[in-house]
């Protein structure tokens, strides 16, 4: 399939930003996660601003992968493809019967993890370790999904 101009372009673009955030996020990851992260350290933000920083770093770079590769990135693949696209989990729909993530759900789930690495930030330190936690798990999932999204449009040529 030959695609016009503008929509490769648009591909390319993103392909090189997702690259980018899925290696910072790796980096953040790596950092943070070194060592078992734990709730005392949570609790230590208040006088331990670099960890905080760190932290924030994470969750943004998170978030920010997510957003990119669900919001921006697969709509446009899928147009591409041919596929028809809808709303944001009919999107994850087709994209996990495409193979290009492991689970709409698992995907939704981590879309989720924003509202407590965001709003319980303050609040609850043991949610928001939960959270950090579980999205630590996610990180490997998050940039395979954008990994086979990149091998699919190199695959096509499409780069």
């Amino acid at each position: 399939m030959t695609l016009d101009a503008k929509l490769k372009l648009k591909l390319q673009f993103l392909m090189r930003v997702v690259r980018k955030e899925s290696e910072h996020l790796a980096f953040t990851d790596g950092r943070l996660f070194a060592s078992e992260f734990t709730l005392a350290q949570v609790k230590s933000f208040e006088v331990d601003p670099n960890l905080a920083e760190q932290v924030e770093a994470f969750v943004g770079r998170f978030c920010r992968l997510q957003d990119t590769v669900g919001d921006k990135l697969l709509p446009q693949l899928l147009f591409a493809m041919g596929e028809r696209t809808a709303s944001h989990i009919d999107n994850l729909d087709c994209a996990e019967r495409l193979g290009l993530i492991e689970s709409a759900e698992g995907w939704m789930t981590m879309r989720n993890l924003r509202n407590q690495m965001v709003h319980e930030y303050v609040e609850d330190p043991a949610i928001l370790l939960n959270a950090l936690q579980t999205g630590h798990l996610f990180v490997p999932i998050l940039r395979t999904a954008t990994n086979n999204m990149l091998l699919e449009i190199e695959r096509r040529g499409w780069i």
